[in-house]
């Protein structure tokens, strides 16, 4: 999708703050953080929600996206942390491109808002 911020940032076309890619996946942290450690998790296709994921299509990547989160927790050096994603504007999503939110460094309450 040509007017996608996320697919640009995964095509190197906008510069972030890489922390990891492979080849289905691209992790950079977020501009707004809110929690020390604030990652999104993102696969390089273009996606619009884990709803729109389509079930046996996109299985492998939708794991993958959870490896790439869970090692990036490790490599963060946090034990403690959250792996969120939003679909829908009532639920928060403001840029509609499938991203995993990695959450960490600081006490988290719940229910999250």
């Amino acid at each position: 999708m040509s007017d996608c911020l996320f697919c640009s940032i995964a095509k190197g076309d906008i510069p972030a703050d890489i922390v990891m890619e492979t080849p289905d996946a691209v992790a950079f942290r977020d501009i707004a953080p809110e929690a020390p450690t604030h990652i999104l998790v993102i696969p390089r296709e273009h996606v619009e929600s884990v709803a729109r994921a389509g079930a046996d299509r996109n299985d492998a990547m939708l794991g993958s996206l959870m490896r790439a989160a869970t090692d990036l927790a490790v490599q963060e050096g946090i034990e403690s942390y959250r792996i969120v994603t939003n679909v829908g504007e009532d639920a928060g999503q403001s840029v509609f491109h499938l991203h995993l939110h990695l959450l960490g460094g600081r006490a988290m309450s719940w229910p999250p808002g």
